[in-house]
């Protein structure tokens, strides 16, 4: 339907909780929502403090640099607390967008210097600073302090339809800044309550409802692209692979989920996973769930399971070709990482039930792929 860029919250990242669900279910909506982690954030590279508000403008404006070089620009931009106050300043830069969403979003980048007003002192004086933010420690620079004081306010000037979320239960930020945002914006602006939400969004239905409501508040003033395929009817346990180019990346579909395989750079686009990669992901996934099902069961103290695969091919000793040269064969590495308190006993019960898991029985059965014709196809 539209292209949306998704700002995360001060510090968050893109894996946040309030990110994550609210992309997701736009997603299932029929958007395409590109989310990112701002510099020295997630899996960005780059020094946390020497950030700030004005190089987070420069990171939005990028991210949507490369949207409109690789599919289309975002005609809706969502941002999420502090990055929230980001799109409202970022959006004259990217014209395209027409829709602006903030959630729990500060009137001015300033507020955030509240949620370390014990250290600004610190700060000031010694030039940085180690502060604690939702439990974790960053490092804050004076020339943070200067330039988000130095950010101004420009919602005035917007020209463009936006939609106010906030919650009154919000104790990071009042709701007293959505008040502000919204007396400071021209029409058509809209303001939606979020009742008993927190402000990271941590109740899942509170996420989905942001989105339901950015779908249909945006249907006013983006109109769709007409881009999007309509989604195939699969039956259950059905996968369906199109092409969406003529190089390698390739659409895959199940009755209720669809994703992206591609090559790597230099051979395809880099769009999602390669193939191997999915067969990896694949034993590696039924590895994880089958352990986890036997843990629970056996109620041992199993935390977390991680599980590190590789495909490696290598000559076998054992058996020769028609040349008299070793035979190659295919190996599937499968590395298993437990977290707990576990005996060895246990471990060693654990490393066993890895083996029964019915994708790795699957792929060391007699294996036999079927190939026919759709005889409703186009003949060439």
């Amino acid at each position: 339907k539209a292209y949306v860029l998704f700002a995360h919250c001060f510090t968050c990242g893109q894996k946040s909780v309030a990110a994550t669900r609210i992309s997701r279910h736009l997603v299932d909506l029929g958007f395409a929502v590109l989310r990112f982690d701002f510099t020295g954030l997630g899996g960005s590279d780059g020094d946390f403090a020497n950030t700030n508000f004005s190089s987070n403008l420069d990171d939005l404006v990028a991210a949507a640099d490369f949207l409109r070089e690789t599919h289309q620009a975002p005609s809706i931009l969502v941002g999420h607390s502090l990055g929230g106050r980001a799109i409202l300043s970022a959006a004259p830069r990217i014209p395209e967008s027409r829709a602006l969403v903030t959630i729990g979003a500060p009137a001015d980048a300033e507020h955030v210097i509240r949620q370390f007003v014990a250290n600004t002192g610190a700060i000031e004086h010694e030039g940085e600073a180690r502060v604690s933010l939702a439990g974790r420690e960053f490092t804050i620079q004076r020339q943070f302090l200067e330039d988000v004081k130095a950010a101004g306010s420009d919602v005035e000037n917007l020209r463009k339809a936006l939609l106010v979320m906030h919650s009154p239960r919000d104790e990071v930020v009042g709701i007293d800044q959505a008040e502000k945002i919204y007396r400071r914006a021209k029409h058509p602006k809209s303001f939606v309550s979020l009742d008993r939400a927190d402000h990271l969004l941590a109740n899942r239905a509170d996420a989905e409802y942001v989105a339901s409501v950015i779908a249909g508040w945006s249907a006013r003033y983006v109109p769709e692209t007409g881009v999007s395929p309509e989604r195939p009817e699969l039956d259950k346990g059905d996968v369906l692979v199109t092409e969406q180019n003529h190089r390698f990346t390739r659409e895959v579909f199940t009755d209720r989920h669809q994703w992206l395989a591609d090559e790597p750079k230099g051979v395809g686009d880099d769009l999602g996973p390669d193939p191997y990669e999915h067969l990896l992901a694949a034993l590696g996934t039924c590895t994880s769930m089958t352990i986890r099902m036997y843990a629970e069961r056996k109620q041992w103290p199993v935390e977390d399971i991680r599980v590190r695969l590789r495909h490696r091919r290598e000559h076998s000793q054992d058996c020769k070709d028609p040349d008299g040269k070793p035979c190659r064969i295919e190996v599937l590495e499968r590395e298993l990482e437990f977290k707990g308190d576990l005996s060895q006993e246990q471990v060693n019960s654990l490393l066993a039930i890895a083996d029964k898991c019915p994708v790795h029985r699957t792929l060391e059965s007699d294996l036999e792929i079927r190939t026919r014709l759709n005889e409703d196809s186009t003949k060439l």
